[in-house]
């Protein structure tokens, strides 16, 4: 039995209308550029062809993907966490304790991280390290440049 992936509820709607928008939107202009390559004749030396027929398969890949995420979910109670630990779908806010720079991240799945967005994975080192963690506390975090410190400054659940 596979895993089942927990997800906010903000997730979800992230990956219901993006697999909605694969679905209608992505299609549709991958079989326009599959149309207008065709239209170009000779599919032995026909790059564009090649091009969107990989584009079809890269959009294909993430649609099924998206569809087993959602097949297999479960949502987090945000309202049954603890508001005194940092947990998955905890917004935290860390110092860091060489530059006093601060930082805010909501912690998330896998699924959902993404650091443009301040989305940090529970897997990731500074997610692993401050999960199940108090306001108040320090931890150290294993990186490639070296061991970062960070202070738990904040912990909100909205």
């Amino acid at each position: 039995m596979t895993e089942q992936i927990l997800l906010t509820s903000d997730g979800l709607k992230e990956l219901q209308d993006e697999l909605e928008q694969l679905k209608t939107e992505g299609r549709k202009d991958i079989a326009e550029k599959i149309k207008v390559a065709l239209s170009f004749g000779d599919l032995s030396e026909n790059s564009e062809y090649d091009e969107a027929k990989s584009e079809q398969g890269k959009l294909e890949s993430r649609i099924n993907e998206l569809e087993a995420i959602l097949q297999n979910y479960k949502l987090i109670d945000e309202d049954e966490l603890p508001s005194d630990i940092v947990n998955r779908a905890s917004k935290v806010t860390i110092r860091d304790m060489e530059t006093k720079e601060e930082f805010t991240y909501q912690i998330v799945g896998p699924q959902q991280a993404n650091p443009m967005k301040n989305r940090i994975s529970d897997e990731s080192p500074v997610g692993k390290a401050i999960l199940g963690k108090k306001k108040g506390a320090t931890v150290s975090v294993e990186t490639p440049a070296g061991v970062l410190k960070y202070k738990i400054i904040d912990i909100d659940l909205k």
